[in-house]
């Protein structure tokens, strides 16, 4: 924690070493380091990995790729050395702090004053367990698992680290690491407010947003459910929706959403396009609304507003469950539902990822591979 000397010069002091200044330093004075302490320097070099982090607020340029201290297995933790993790739009929020309306004070307050407090961002990975701690029991080396640990991030690095009773499963041997990547974000997302609404056989979802991580996964467990699926994208997508199962696809160029009839018994807002009187105006009686993207005001008037309706509306973000990382792997290893992914960069090029993310016109999921 900082202390009341805010001094830089004293920070450089009493705080614990900050991994962007040991890189700054190793930097610095590694020829120094490999002439004269080469034994020194092979053995802090196997303690390092490379590491995506945000040097602040602000563009993609804020991205760099440094050296930083390789985490240690604690006696209840798995060590996993990624192979595949992604840049979600919850990546892009917190790097730029281009939050939901009304979110953006209070995302300061949680990620950081001036620069993320965790710079290392990333929320899903897939890969293979490097080590184990003492205590583990339900995994082993050599494992090939995919995580999903939204709170600690970390995901954006060589390696990562998580209790054994976290949000992290096995995959199974046909799966390849980019596709396990790609399923956490979306699916349990998508998989969270569904259940949360209540969809079930035979109702109509409007999905909003439905080429995007969450809302491509949407139309396709919500038509697994047996429902009838109306997605909302751009022209350029309006094939790839279909594809999924959506029953009717809407080119937003082309028609205005907000001037459907009121004939839907949910609706799954996934990108911010509609506020929420805008989704509870498309609800027949008994409908529900899902605001994954909805700001402060929805969330705080989200009550009132649906019941003297006679409607209901689920605001906030999803819940990070055990059972439904496993639920959507399971789903994937049997076709049922097949992740949506748009391109893949290299580990270097995760700061194009970003770019990319920041368009808001991405469609799917963008993974990142690492060797």
């Amino acid at each position: 924690m900082p202390t009341l000397l805010s001094s830089p010069h004293f920070t450089l002091f009493f705080l614990p070493p900050h991994p962007v200044l040991i890189t700054l330093f190793a930097e610095r004075f590694s020829d120094i380091v490999l002439t004269n302490l080469p034994a020194a320097a092979i053995r802090l070099r196997a303690q390092m990995m490379k590491a995506a982090i945000c040097t602040g607020y602000g563009s993609a340029d804020v991205v760099r790729i440094v050296d930083v201290p390789k985490p240690v297995a604690g006696d209840d933790e798995i060590l996993i050395r990624v192979r595949a993790t992604t840049v979600t739009s919850g990546d892009w929020r917190i790097r730029s702090l281009e939050m939901p309306p009304g979110f953006g004070p209070m995302a300061r307050l949680i990620f950081g004053i001036t620069k993320p407090r965790q710079p290392i961002l990333g929320s899903e990975v897939a890969g293979e367990v490097e080590a184990v701690g003492k205590d583990v029991s339900k995994f082993r080396v050599g494992d090939r698992v995919v995580a999903f640990d939204g709170s600690g991030l970390r995901c954006h690095a060589e390696f990562k680290c998580i209790r054994e009773s976290g949000n992290v499963v096995r995959i199974p041997d046909q799966m390849d690491f980019t596709t396990a990547a790609a399923l956490p974000f979306g699916g349990t997302t998508a998989m969270d407010f569904l259940r949360r609404v209540g969809l079930t056989a035979s109702e109509k979802i409007l999905v909003i947003g439905a080429s995007g991580s969450v809302g491509s996964a949407a139309v396709q467990l919500a038509r697994h459910r047996g429902a009838h699926v109306t997605g909302v994208c751009s022209s350029a997508n309006v094939e790839m929706v279909s594809s999924l199962g959506a029953e009717r696809v809407i080119d937003y160029g082309k028609e205005d959403v907000t001037s459907l009839d009121p004939d839907f018994d949910v609706v799954m807002e996934t990108v911010g396009a509609l506020n929420l009187t805008q989704s509870l105006r498309l609800l027949r009686s008994g409908g529900r609304a899902a605001m994954i993207a909805g700001s402060l005001s929805d969330m705080l008037t989200a009550s009132w507003k649906s019941k003297s309706r006679g409607l209901k509306a689920v605001v906030g973000p999803a819940a990070e469950k055990h059972e439904d990382l496993q639920e959507i792997v399971a789903l994937a290893a049997e076709g049922i539902f097949r992740p949506v992914i748009e391109h893949t960069y290299a580990f270097e090029q995760i700061a194009e990822a970003h770019r990319r993310v920041q368009q808001r016109r991405k469609r799917g999921n963008l993974v990142i591979t690492l060797p």
